[in-house]
């Protein structure tokens, strides 16, 4: 398990330049600060005395320069300090995330994991600002209460009665805020999730009517980050009083005991000068409860983040491609599942290299876990999923990358452009190429009507859900790995046009395996082999031709036409 302190250490290991700027300029300030009240003293008394003060005055305009160039060093370290390990932070978490793929993505929701991204790093940052300025603050108050017992024991021993009852309020603090401070950002959490979902439904509660229920979905959490909210406020306003209440009874003792020592003859008027500045100094010790709210906050942040680290994530492979082989895909024994819920079932599939395989079956079947295995987007918990006979865990990234590509149901619009779109996966591919994979998507066409061909930015490109997956498929297309996963990547298409677009990508992928995720009939029809899946469990391979004689097979679709002839002849036959 990874720890907030492990990862806020990794993280200041990254920003080491600005984090030794910031500790030196804290150390010199806080010597300054100590030094100044001496100096400011040897300078009183000699004024006081008649005695030539050129020198102390120097000294102490020196130190009071010193002390306000580290300070301003100090505020240029700290926004450069926070701001670098802010940044590691997140590169952190997003490679994380990104590396856990479909299990992270379920475990946290994408609201949540944009409010750990943003609120959570940040808070998360500030943690080692907090420390070293804390600990800068709390050395100074050391350094005062120091001097205070230099200059007379009874000024040490009264500032130190105070001590213990500090000790015990900040403990007390720290112990009961870090639990509240979590509970406060998970609660947030789930509200930012809930929020992202119900705003990418809009337009389904627009047109059913039920704003007002979900908004109540959505704020149904409030009610308990308000009671959370109200106990931080309560525990601040009870720290709160007890340390303004100790401060001045600590402070006038000091000074009291000091005024009795002036006029004892103990200590000089410029000593007793000093006595304020220093118990000022040492009094600053109280005033640490921002700080120590501040640093609840950064751990509770830390937490978040360090959750979403500790997320497994595949440990990449060393091996290159296989030469001479093209995608034949096979899963042995393979299972996968989803908290007690058994999602694949010791599922066995051999894909000879240029085989159609169409994956049917209903809801939850399992089919698009199996898609996501063989990209190797989800580990499976048991069996093995293999390319051209090589475990997937045994591949390089790059070769990974080479061998499997996919086109889902809706692709994502990265890139920028609609050219940097198609060319996500080869961004040093030509346009050439990339204006052909188009062409065989049959983007190209609505492409050309854009405001800037395929230079125009995704964010001013007014597309349907059917033109971004012809972007998605001309996407596979210039990736052109040895298998392609289709995963559901042509539902938005009408018939017609779906006919169309594979016809033109069996002919750009006639030498590839391909793997469709398919809910018509027509679809399943035009490959040469398909999987029915049934509750985790391969219920039959086969046709769809000869599938189709089951009664049961032809209710997986809705309204389907008669069964067409397959596309190419089958290269294996059905199976129970």
């Amino acid at each position: 398990m990874t720890s907030p302190q492990g990862l806020l250490r990794d993280a200041t290991a990254e920003a080491r330049g600005w984090f030794l700027l910031t500790v030196a300029t804290a150390v010199i300030g806080s010597a300054g600060t100590l030094a100044l009240p001496w100096a400011m003293a040897r300078a009183l008394d000699a004024v006081v005395a008649g005695q030539p003060a050129s020198v102390p005055l120097a000294a102490f305009a020196c130190l009071l320069a010193v002390v306000v160039t580290a300070g301003a060093l100090q505020t240029l370290a700290n926004g450069g300090y926070g701001s670098a390990t802010v940044a590691a932070l997140r590169r952190t978490l997003a490679r994380r995330a990104l590396d856990a793929g479909v299990p992270g993505a379920a475990r946290f929701p994408a609201g949540d994991l944009a409010g750990r991204l943003s609120a959570g790093c940040a808070q998360a940052g500030s943690a080692g600002v907090t420390v070293v300025t804390t600990a800068a603050s709390l050395l100074t108050s050391l350094g005062g209460v120091v001097a205070l017992w230099l200059l007379d024991w009874r000024l040490g021993l009264c500032f130190s009665l105070g001590v213990p009852p500090l000790v015990l309020i900040a403990r007390l603090f720290m112990n009961r805020s870090s639990g509240l401070f979590l509970h406060y950002q998970q609660t947030q959490g789930r509200i930012s999730a809930l929020l992202l979902e119900a705003l990418g439904g809009a337009r389904t509660i627009g047109a059913s009517g039920t704003a007002r229920a979900e908004a109540a979905r959505v704020l149904q959490p409030l009610p308990e980050l308000s009671r959370t909210g109200h106990r931080i406020w309560r525990l601040q306003r009870d720290t709160g009083w007890q340390v303004g209440l100790l401060a001045p009874v600590v402070e006038v003792l000091v000074l009291g005991v000091g005024g009795l020592a002036l006029l004892n003859g103990d200590i000089s008027a410029g000593e007793l000068a000093a006595v304020v500045a220093y118990a000022a100094v040492a009094m600053s010790a109280l005033d640490q409860l921002d700080a120590l709210f501040a640093l609840g906050v950064s751990v509770a942040g830390a937490r978040r983040v360090a959750e979403v680290v500790d997320q497994p994530a595949a440990t990449p492979g060393t091996r290159g491609r296989v030469a001479g082989r093209r995608g034949r895909v096979t899963l042995s024994g393979v299972t996968v599942r989803s908290g007690p819920r058994l999602v694949l079932d010791a599922v066995d599939l051999d894909v000879p290299a240029g085989t159609t395989l169409a994956v049917v079956g209903r809801s939850g079947a399992g089919k698009s876990n199996l898609a996501a295995l063989i990209g190797r987007l989800r580990e499976p918990d048991g069996g093995t999923v293999a390319v051209d006979g090589v475990p997937l865990r045994e591949l390089a990234p790059h070769a990974l990358h080479a061998a499997v590509g996919y086109a889902f149901e809706r692709p994502a619009l990265l890139g920028g452009t609609v050219r940097g779109m198609i060319a996500f996966a080869r961004p040093d591919v030509s346009d050439e190429a990339v204006r052909a994979a188009a062409a065989a998507a049959r983007a190209d066409d609505f492409v050309r009507r854009l405001p800037h061909g395929f230079d125009t930015p995704l964010h001013d490109a007014p597309l349907s859900g059917g033109e971004i997956q012809r972007l998605g498929l001309a996407r596979a297309l210039v990736h052109d790995p040895d298998v392609i996963v289709l995963d559901d990547a042509t539902s938005s298409l009408d018939t017609a046009t779906e006919a169309r677009v594979d016809s033109a990508l069996a002919s750009a992928w006639s030498d590839r395996t391909q793997v469709v995720i398919a809910h018509r009939a027509s679809t399943a029809a035009r490959a040469d082999l398909v999987l029915w899946l049934d509750d985790g469990r391969v219920r039959a391979l086969g046709t769809h031709r000869a599938l189709w004689r089951r009664t049961a097979y032809r209710e997986l679709f809705a309204a389907a036409p008669a069964a067409p002839a397959p596309r190419r002849s089958a290269t294996r036959q059905e199976t129970a």
